[in-house]
């Protein structure tokens, strides 16, 4: 989950939204400052460094889900490892400190949303990462800044009042700011919590506290210490194979099987013998874009992520820009689609599946349909795969010596002694690897 993070926020700071964050981010300026990842010569408060660094993991939606549904790692990470440079005095936090205040942010994001059978589908209301990565982000952080129990406690109340954006906003620009926003107000939750700024102490418990963000929220009590488990033990994480909306890879491995069935000789789709498509997925609005405009739009499109794996057989990061969306061949797809909500397709990432069927102007049908795409915590990625995607990724902006750097850091992160290391492979530089050998070993 981490090293899937900082490749896709690699990737993120080449996006238009990131560096309008950054722009905005700029007027802020203070003697404690954290890395901006990709940026040899830029650096933050730490509150802005995790901003921007958010926005970038989630700038593109190639960040990781979870079910119930969020995206639980961007609103967490960013956060530590802006406070593993920063506000920790002489205190050198190891890579096991990182992992276990990582485990803690994402632990507490899955324990909330378990209190909910509302947040098990996908939303209506509110962004999840909005509700719950705030929570996560502050419980992260309050653990990395080693405060008490009481302060943890003020941490989270405080947290809460900056949780909750509408899902009107998703499919736009402002989409990435949920997780930005989760991953700093999280941080200055736990600063404040620090300073003794108090909220609520029962602020789980009321339905005008956290329960105001579900209709049927219904609180209940942890296990102790010595019973208690990981959700993530239980319940792993999809990674995405290209940057959209998890929904999109179910629509993209049916296209893509279908596809199979018609392409011709020449590897090319023959367009003009098709009469029409029949999509299949469950009736959610924000995902239901007949004829998106925008790459966020795309993103968060079944019949453009459908079209675009029968056009090309994949879809890729390159499926986004600007001339791919507006081809006429693509258009004309889109104009053959029909849709169909069948009653058993559940808006659930555990439920849903998606049907592609496909008619011929001479009559033919071929069907294909994903039950579970590859990527999906039923069916993960291997760890070949999910490396070669941060390779991807984060070659786009750091030097070889960085990509590995960070790499051979993720992999052995419970043996780094100064976690912080990190910041130094995620800058544009080209210092050979071998400067920073002796702060990575143990």
């Amino acid at each position: 989950m981490i090293l899937d993070t900082l490749g896709v926020g690699l990737l993120g700071t080449t996006t238009e939204v990131f560096h309008k964050a950054l722009q905005y981010s700029k007027i802020y300026s203070t003697d404690i400052t954290s890395t901006v990842w990709g940026q040899s010569d830029v650096r933050l408060p730490p509150l802005y460094a995790s901003f921007v660094n958010g926005v970038a993991v989630h700038s593109m939606d190639f960040d990781d889900t979870w079910h119930p549904a969020t995206h639980p790692s961007g609103a967490v990470l960013p956060s530590l490892i802006a406070l593993s440079e920063s506000y920790l005095g002489n205190q050198r936090p190891s890579g096991l400190d990182l992992l276990l205040a990582f485990n803690i942010g994402i632990e507490v994001q899955g324990r909330l949303m378990r209190f909910s059978k509302e947040a098990r589908d996908i939303p209506k209301r509110f962004h999840p990462p909005t509700v719950v990565g705030p929570m996560g982000s502050a419980a992260a952080s309050s653990k990395f800044l080693s405060l008490n129990q009481s302060q943890c406690r003020e941490a989270l109340a405080i947290a809460a009042s900056y949780s909750g954006a509408p899902m009107a906003n998703v499919a736009t620009q402002t989409k990435p700011l949920h997780i930005g926003n989760a991953a700093r107000h999280g941080l200055e939750a736990s600063c404040l919590a620090y300073l003794g700024l108090e909220g609520n102490k029962n602020i789980f418990d009321l339905e005008t506290g956290f329960g105001a963000f579900y209709n049927d929220y219904d609180p209940q009590s942890l296990p102790s210490l010595d019973s208690f488990t990981w959700l993530l033990e239980d319940q792993d994480v999809a990674f995405k194979r290209f940057p959209a909306h998890l929904g999109m890879h179910w629509v993209a491995d049916a296209a893509s099987a279908a596809r199979r069935h018609i392409v011709g000789n020449n590897g090319l789709l023959p367009v003009d013998s098709i009469k029409k498509i029949v999509l299949k997925f469950p009736d959610t609005k924000y995902v239901n874009r007949p004829f998106p405009t925008s790459e966020h739009e795309a993103r968060h499109s079944f019949q453009f992520n459908a079209c675009t794996a029968l056009l090309d057989g994949t879809v890729s990061v390159q499926s986004f820009t600007e001339n791919n969306i507006s081809r006429p061949n693509l258009r004309e797809l889109l104009s053959k689609i029909q849709v169909v909500h069948p009653s058993d397709n559940k808006p659930n990432f555990e439920k849903l599946y998606c049907e592609v069927t496909i008619t011929m102007q001479n009559g033919d049908t071929f069907s294909e349909r994903c039950d579970t795409f590859y990527g999906h915590w039923r069916k993960p990625l291997s760890k070949e795969d999910l490396v070669c995607k941060f390779r991807s990724n984060a070659s786009t902006v750091l030097s070889n010596d960085g990509v590995e750097g960070i790499l051979e850091t993720v992999y052995r992160l419970e043996d780094v002694a100064d976690c912080s290391v990190l910041s130094d492979f995620l800058k544009l530089r080209n210092e050979p690897l071998e400067k920073h050998k002796e702060t990575i070993l143990h």
